[in-house]
């Protein structure tokens, strides 16, 4: 497995984002990303059940980084996702999120995103289209400034 980058701000996973996710995903073969994660009640939408907006951003984000491959500076925009909604997804639970890489032509791509229970259940799938961000674009964002790198885990901190 090799661990994705992180940002400072991504909502999903900024690393300094006190409001966010922190999420962690590991490339475990190519176009394919998995993250094991356990959502705080704090995102809940119903009691014990995860809020279906947070659903869709974990899905959205294990989609989007299934097509970063060996380029870790492939940046992309959603421009269509499709969920479905299959069963609730548990707060307080440890999930395990799969991202899976499709067809990629020119600057689209898509890919997919699941979301298991503990139990192995698919809970909650999507469909993404994505399109690479212009080149026009990329030449004014610094990664260094999003703060995009390898974080150690916290585990491997000293």
């Amino acid at each position: 497995m090799s661990k994705q980058p992180n940002s400072r701000s991504c909502f999903v996973c900024g690393r300094e984002n006190p409001t966010g996710l922190n999420m962690t995903f590991y490339e475990t073969a190519p176009g394919e990303v998995v993250a094991e994660y356990t959502v705080s009640e704090k995102f809940q939408g119903y009691p014990g059940v995860v809020h279906g907006g947070i659903v869709a951003s974990i899905l959205d984000e294990a989609s989007g980084r299934s097509q970063m491959g060996p380029d870790p500076s492939r940046f992309m925009y959603t421009a269509q996702l499709s969920i479905r909604y299959r069963q609730p997804v548990p707060v307080g639970q440890p999930l395990k999120i799969l991202g899976h890489a499709g067809e990629s032509k020119g600057r689209i791509a898509k890919a997919t995103g699941e979301i298991f229970g503990p139990d192995g259940l698919l809970l909650a799938q999507a469909e993404a289209v994505l399109v690479d961000v212009p080149q026009e674009t990329l030449t004014t964002i610094d990664p260094a400034v999003l703060g995009w790198q390898v974080y150690p885990d916290e585990k491997e901190k000293v």
